[in-house]
């Protein structure tokens, strides 16, 4: 009896210490699990809450600008493609952007409007009331033709503003564009003058759209934003690497280049545009364009002055000029006025004048025609006159008169006998004898030839 008690009572303590043992591996168990699924809820909620400060997708750029202004060779360039291809109508593309502070990208989608202003309407699709505040418009013209920069320039902001007119926007939306294009310029500060924790990250940035219902807008200089379009527009000049062949075919100055320069910088103010001189094919300016892009964007840091002292790179953020920046332009123009008239200055070029003959590329003379020669010279011997000297003596049309034209003698060489047909020598010092006798002698084969003729 006492055996099996004591038997009893081991099975007794056995079972407990199992029991002991399954319910702390199973408690080990569920706190494991839990454990687990508290850190997939935390990463999940710190991956909806980090989805705020990623980089928007829903940015766009829209390309103005006539034909042949760069616009698509400049896109390419942005891009990183070498090889663009141009199209019509309306284009569409993204370029790639990255944000190796934060190890994200995006994708920045442009629309290039065709170059003929038929296809304005196509803007239905690429300017819309949903996209407009995400929208950044790019007006691009070309340095080859700058007779016709202000003209384009006008024509695509007014174009422009004909289709934002027909735009399904209310008063209070575009009241709120403007206010934030107003905001954007009075809060330029200079590269270096913001506070370090702006410029630390990107992430502390405040949105360019986000505004305190209590601020007051200060009252801009007059002129400055007077066609507030609520857009950030940036006015974009390419191909200034064609300033050199300016100056060179067309006698250009840097009194011009500053002209043309004051011009557009007054366009720019009106709009609260940027400026940008860009060439691709030198590429000066490109890649400071894509780093000003991101930051107007994505709030990119950015520590890049205004540019103003080469004058086929300038850059004028949206913001730092004014008036009296633009009057230090005045100083170097001796021969004109700013308050000139555009193309009085910068006038188009007529057609085969203004251009000077490349060097080492000979005049081209065309000769006149032989009979037409021998008849005149038949009428100035019938009247008495001395061959050549008729109306004064003037030469006759396509050829030039020079002071090594002879009269005796091949130029460069004396008294070197030279023979024409029906061995009529040039040497002959009886040059009326000499125009006689060759006039009479065309005459006499041009009879004897028609007569071959007759009996033939």
């Amino acid at each position: 009896m006492a055996i099996a008690a004591m038997a009893g009572s081991r099975d007794n303590i056995q079972g407990k210490r199992d029991s002991v043992v399954k319910g702390e591996l199973g408690e080990d168990r569920e706190g494991e699990g839990g454990d687990t699924e508290n850190l997939w809820s935390s990463l999940l909620g710190e991956v909806q809450t980090s989805r705020s400060s990623q980089l928007p997708s829903s940015k766009c750029l829209l390309m103005l600008g006539d034909k042949e202004s760069g616009k698509t060779t400049l896109i390419a360039k942005l891009q990183g493609n070498e090889d663009p291809k141009k199209g019509s109508g309306l284009e569409y593309g993204y370029i790639d952007v990255r944000d190796e502070y934060r190890d994200d990208h995006t994708r920045l989608s442009h629309w290039i409007l065709d170059g003929d202003s038929a296809h304005a309407n196509l803007l239905n699709f690429a300017l819309t009331e949903k996209n407009y505040e995400d929208t950044t418009v790019l007006i691009n013209v070309a340095m080859t033709t700058p007779w016709n920069m202000m003209d384009q320039l006008q024509n695509w902001a007014s174009l422009l503003q004909d289709h934002i007119d027909k735009l399904p926007l209310s008063s209070e939306q575009v009241k709120q564009y403007q206010s934030a294009s107003w905001h954007r310029w009075q809060t330029y500060t200079e590269p270096g003058d913001e506070l370090e924790t702006l410029a630390s990250s990107p992430t502390k940035r405040p949105s360019r759209t986000v505004m305190d219902s209590g601020d007051e807008l200060e009252p801009l200089p007059e002129g400055t934003l007077a066609r507030n379009l609520g857009l950030d527009l940036i006015v974009v000049i390419n191909k200034t690497d064609y300033m050199a062949d300016l100056e060179k075919d067309y006698d250009y100055k840097d009194e011009h280049f500053d002209f043309i320069q004051q011009a557009v910088r007054k366009f720019c103010l009106q709009y609260g545009a940027s400026l940008f001189y860009t060439s691709v094919k030198e590429d000066k300016n490109c890649d400071l364009l894509y780093k000003y892009l991101v930051h107007r964007i994505y709030h990119f840091p950015f520590k890049t002055p205004a540019l103003v002292v080469e004058k086929d790179a300038v850059f004028i953020p949206a913001g730092w000029d004014n008036d009296k920046k633009i009057a230090i332009l005045y100083e170097n123009m001796h021969s004109v006025r700013p308050d000139q008239y555009y193309t009085d200055v910068i006038a188009r070029p007529m057609a085969g004048i203004g251009r000077k003959p490349q060097a080492g590329r000979e005049v081209e003379v065309v000769a006149e025609d032989e009979q037409q020669f021998l008849s005149r010279q038949q009428q100035y011997l019938a009247q008495g006159l001395p061959p050549s000297q008729g109306q004064g003596g003037a030469m006759p049309p396509g050829v030039q008169k020079t002071p090594d034209r002879k009269v005796v003698g091949s130029p460069g060489v004396q008294g070197s006998p030279k023979k024409w047909r029906h061995g009529v020598s040039l040497a002959i010092p009886d040059h009326q004898n000499i125009v006689i006798k060759l006039v009479r002698g065309r005459v006499v084969q041009t009879e004897y030839s028609d007569r071959w003729r007759v009996r033939q």
